[in-house]
């Protein structure tokens, strides 16, 4: 008589011993066989609706492994075995060539040995699969192997039931993934996320973006206030290697500076008072993606130092915890401020600056390429229209695109958005005045900024504008007797070959921005 205590918590050890249920059903098998003959164990479920019954994993002597082999067994047999089904139990089968209730597609799963014994997998009312040991010769098996294997039942059911959850849990998260990735695209694509002027104003900015997106370096990014800096650290993470991972968005300015540690970095239990659970920060939900940080000329000295060490070491370290986590991110970061100015003041870390500078991008404002003004208007007059509900996109009066021309912008690509939107509400359907928009006083830009030739002394923005000058006492027409060509004495393709040099728009995509005077 084998000690069934003993045989009891050494099999269950191993059951328990891996969270691979091929490894698990590998372990207990070797152990079981130094009591009981057995060639093969499997691990079943059946799907008593269906009548579908699935091998989910094999132990032989050379080892464990998983399976995915399925077959579909008679109604009938599900019929007469429901009530068994109901009842953990261990059953003998003495001669499985002859056993009328092994049907030839059972066979196909692997039940080929001689002789069986199976045990019926019920947890919590709840029939969950069958562990089947076969062995070679007729009547392999007596009561006293079916009363030692019957004390499995309820390890094996645990064991079983946590890996379906496991593997369900585990499909969700691929389904969450995947539809996080294909919401992402969708909402980059629907919030218009393209770069207007990529091929003129921004041109040299793109040429950056495109040489640094493949690397893994970090990137900082100048520019003044609403020169779209979020929307080129999105371009350079969607042109990455990382563009699957997230794309986390931080507003340091924003964060008070008591919680910018945590914000950014996580905290423990209990580090400090209201940390009643363990949190990740930022940084860790930024892995295997991207991390934009705007603004960050206002991070506290602190948090200058855990940055540099995320930047050199690649680690963290939770607030109150005494452990690294390691990372795989890349940082993007972003100021209107002049961070040479805040070295000097104490206020930003020289070093940390050196790490940041190592690929800088400048964004220019929206008055150094004026050039590209006409299709950001197109761009949020077709955006502004479909978020306000309206039919049809309002056009503009004569004369208005050439005042917008003028104006020179001091909160650039974001005040223009919200001109536009400001303009479309105002307008009832008639054509677009931008009467709100004016002329600020002085030539000089609001901000002080390195000695720049002025835009309307730059032969390109002199010709630019005259060519739209033409275009809209023409209506837009290039070609004909009112044409823009014919006005300006020159052959209708040399204009157009000069307007795509200059970033002018013509045809389709200047459609309601030069109408007739």
């Amino acid at each position: 008589m084998i000690d069934g205590n003993e045989f009891f918590r050494q099999a269950t050890l191993r059951i328990c011993g891996s969270l691979d249920i091929e490894k698990a059903l590998w372990d207990c098998f070797t152990y079981v066989r130094r009591f009981i003959p057995g060639e093969v164990m499997r691990l079943l479920i059946v799907q008593p609706d269906t009548g579908l019954v699935k091998n989910v994993a094999t132990a032989t002597e050379q080892g464990g492994r998983l399976d995915d082999v399925q077959v579909n067994i008679p109604r009938k047999f599900l019929q007469e075995a429901e009530v068994m089904m109901r009842t953990p139990m261990a059953e003998i089968y003495h001669d499985l060539n002859r056993d009328e209730r092994v049907t030839e597609e059972m066979k196909k799963i692997g039940l080929m040995t001689d002789s069986g014994l199976s045990l019926t997998l019920v947890i919590e009312g709840t029939f969950i699969g069958i562990l089947f040991l076969g062995a070679a010769g007729i009547g392999g098996y007596r009561e006293e192997h079916a009363r030692l294997m019957g004390l499995l039942i309820e390890p094996w059911a645990i064991a079983l039931s946590n890996c379906l959850r496991y593997r369900e849990v585990h499909r969700l998260k691929e389904m969450i993934d995947d539809d996080r990735r294909f919401l992402q695209h969708e909402l980059r694509r629907i919030s218009g996320q393209d770069i207007i002027g990529a091929d003129f104003g921004l041109s040299e900015v793109m040429d950056r973006v495109r040489q640094v997106a493949p690397t893994s370096s970090p990137v900082l990014l100048t520019g003044e206030t609403g020169v779209g800096k979020e929307v080129i650290a999105s371009a350079i993470h969607d042109m990455s290697v990382r563009h699957a991972g997230p794309f986390i968005k931080v507003n340091c300015g924003a964060i008070p500076p008591g919680l910018m540690d945590s914000e950014l970095f996580g905290h423990e239990k209990g580090a400090f008072t209201g940390a009643i659970s363990q949190k990740r920060g930022l940084f860790e939900r930024a892995s295997q993606g991207t991390i934009f940080l705007d603004e960050i000329g206002e991070l506290t000295p602190e948090v200058q130092v855990r940055l540099l060490r995320v930047l050199q070491e690649k680690e963290i370290e939770r607030v109150g915890g005494d452990r690294s986590i390691k990372l795989d991110l890349r940082v993007i970061a972003a100021t209107h401020r002049r961070l040479e100015t805040l070295i000097d003041e104490g206020r930003f870390r020289e070093d940390l600056y050196f790490r940041l500078m190592i690929f800088p991008i400048h964004i220019p404002p929206l008055r150094e390429r004026i050039s590209d003004l006409p299709a950001l208007v197109q761009h949020f007059l077709e955006k502004k229209t479909q978020e306000l509900g309206l039919a049809d996109i309002p056009p503009l009066r004569p004369g208005t695109m050439e005042r917008l021309m003028d104006y020179r912008w001091p909160g650039n690509v974001r005040e223009l958005e919200n001109a536009v939107e400001r303009a479309l509400i105002v307008s009832r359907g008639r054509p677009l005045t931008f009467e709100s928009v004016g002329p600020l006083p002085g030539p000089g830009p609001v901000e002080p900024r390195p000695a720049a030739p002025p835009a309307d002394l730059n032969l390109d923005s002199l010709m630019a504008r005259h060519i739209r000058r033409a275009l809209a006492e023409s209506g837009g027409r290039v070609e004909g007797e009112e044409g823009a060509a014919r006005k300006l004495g020159l052959q209708p393709n040399t204009l157009r070959y000069r307007m795509r040099k200059l970033g002018v728009p013509y045809g389709r995509r200047a459609k309601g921005l030069y109408p007739k005077t």
